[in-house]
């Protein structure tokens, strides 16, 4: 199924609307408050959050809205627009541009359409069904990566491998030749461009990991559960993206229970 062109479009318009709402707040000092969850959420995430879907109800107000910080519309529609405003909120808050906003486009729980988009270091990520990723414009491409023992693995913290069944990202990074921590979506964006091999997460939500997929994939990339199937809008968020097939089957059989 592909992504129609109109949608690609509208994406680089939904990151001119968000952008600018990031930059006016990063590096000042704003109020953080926390959420039931303990996670961080400031002004900037709500107002970037509104400014996204203040531009989706116009242009399209039959399709749905999922967002992190001002909940669902329309849950019902077939097409489904997914929002995370600033994933990586801690890294924002601490003055980190290792951020991005992230907007998803879901067809009947399928994701089609994925953005990153890094405000401050004006880098974007764009992918689609049918479409080949794209980065600032140019085409995106995961490296080579033929085994575990030569791939460069990243997560976000090691606190999410802390409890059952999550001690199986031990047996895949225990192999791996270098471990990273830390960069939220901000990895996948590297590894869709060839600079890291493995991003291995647990327990996301659907904002965190909609729009990662059609990008990873359109750059020649694998993104799966930890079983190898595909994600959807009803998947629980035990995510892998890998550049190369190889290393993706090689550390879904050590993920497996």
């Amino acid at each position: 199924m592909r992504c129609p062109d109109e949608f690609v479009a509208f994406a680089g318009r939904l990151a001119e609307a968000s952008g600018p709402v990031i930059r006016r707040y990063f590096r000042t000092p704003i109020g953080v408050e926390d959420k039931a969850d303990s996670s961080p959420v400031t002004i900037a995430d709500r107002e970037a959050e509104l400014a996204v879907r203040a531009l989706i109800d116009r242009a399209y107000p039959d399709h749905g809205i999922i967002g992190e910080e001002h909940g669902v519309s329309r849950p019902g529609a077939s097409h489904q627009w997914v929002i995370d405003p600033i994933d990586g909120t801690k890294a924002f808050i601490t003055g980190k541009p290792m951020f991005g906003t992230l907007v998803a486009l879901l067809r009947d729980g399928i994701p089609i359409l994925g953005m990153i988009d890094q405000p401050v270091a004006q880098e974007r990520w764009l992918g689609a069904a049918g479409h080949a990723t794209t980065f600032n414009g140019a085409p995106a491409s995961v490296r080579s990566c033929p085994e575990l023992a030569k791939a460069v693995v990243n997560s976000s913290h090691p606190d999410m491998f802390r409890k059952p069944p999550a001690e199986r990202f031990w047996r895949v990074a225990s192999t791996s030749k270098l471990t990273l921590w830390g960069g939220d979506c901000y990895a996948y964006g590297l590894l869709a461009i060839g600079h890291i091999d493995l991003v291995i997460e647990f327990g996301l939500k659907l904002y965190d990991f909609a729009a990662l997929v059609p990008i990873v994939r359109g750059a020649g990339g694998a993104m799966t559960d930890w079983q190898g199937k595909p994600l959807t809008g009803a998947s629980q968020g035990d995510v892998i993206a890998a550049g190369d097939a190889r290393t993706h089957r090689e550390a879904l059989d050590r993920l497996a229970a």
